[in-house]
């Protein structure tokens, strides 16, 4: 999100909403907790940037309704918001050396939750080609990391 963002206060801006919109969804007692948060957390974010995008500036809907202080930042939050920004780019980077095909699968499966019928039906193709695609993609990022299998 930093790096799409730009700006180290405007990413740490949309990271505080996008966790205070989770905690909000949460508290919600009729709300029924994610399969899987880190994919749930991930679309928050992404949509908490798209809204920022249109409207030229973060939303603040969540963090006052749970009556969070406004961030105040200091030069040493920043640069450790910078820091992290260019990890991000890293890991952009690591997901360019998947082949369109993988990447899409990928990002389908673990971002969006979706299941393999869905994906497989969307990609034309059968169940056992999008799991080989995301195990693929999967075992390759593990190995450009130097992770254990």
């Amino acid at each position: 999100m930093g790096r799409r963002a730009g700006d180290p206060e405007l990413a740490a801006d949309l990271l505080a909403e996008t966790f205070a919109a989770a905690l909000v969804a949460v508290l919600d007692a009729e709300r029924e907790l994610p399969r899987e948060p880190v994919a749930w957390l991930m679309r928050i974010a992404r949509n908490k940037l798209i809204d920022s995008l249109r409207r030229g500036q973060v939303e603040r809907a969540a963090r006052e309704r749970l009556a969070l202080e406004p961030l105040a930042l200091d030069d040493d939050d920043l640069q450790r918001i910078e820091q992290l920004m260019s990890a991000a780019d890293v890991d952009a980077t690591l997901l360019e050396l998947l082949p369109a095909e993988q990447l899409a699968a990928l990002r389908a499966r673990v971002l969006d939750e979706r299941d393999y019928a869905q994906i497989a039906s969307e990609l034309r193709c059968s169940e056992a080609v999008v799991r080989k695609r995301v195990s693929r993609a999967l075992r390759t990022l593990r190995g450009a990391i130097g992770a254990p299998r």
